[in-house]
């Protein structure tokens, strides 16, 4: 599946006469892409700004988590972009690896299978 990239859209600040970039962030659905500006605002400020870059944490241990949680509550949509980020940051695939089966006895046979499968894909998609 091919990776979405967030489109930026610009408004005119009329107090300083100059063109912004606004993000705002797509989910992706089933019926396609929703833009979200409130949710892009949270996710920046609070999850990415304040939350990730607490001290003591490590990016590639927030986004390691991050990568369980979803496998663990079968958010199998979301792992595809979270993945990637971690291995961005740090993460390789034979953690990656260890870390569905580690997750299969706790999470789930089905959840961990799940993501297996986007796993490999993000895998072979990396290595070219």
């Amino acid at each position: 599946m091919p990776r979405l990239r967030r489109p930026q859209w610009h408004h005119r600040d009329s107090r300083a006469g100059k063109s912004n970039p606004i993000r705002r962030s797509t989910l992706l659905t089933a019926s396609g892409p929703v833009r979200c500006t409130g949710s892009e605002q949270y996710t920046q400020h609070r999850l990415y700004g304040d939350v990730w870059k607490r001290p003591g944490r490590a990016p590639r241990d927030c986004s390691l988590v991050t990568v369980a949680a979803l496998i663990a509550s079968g958010q199998v949509e979301q792992i595809t972009f979270h993945l990637n980020r971690a291995m961005d940051n740090g993460l390789t695939e034979e953690q990656a690896a260890e870390a569905i089966t580690h997750l299969a006895f706790y999470a789930g046979w089905p959840n961990a299978m799940s993501a297996l499968l986007v796993a490999k894909a993000i895998f072979e998609k990396r290595r070219g």
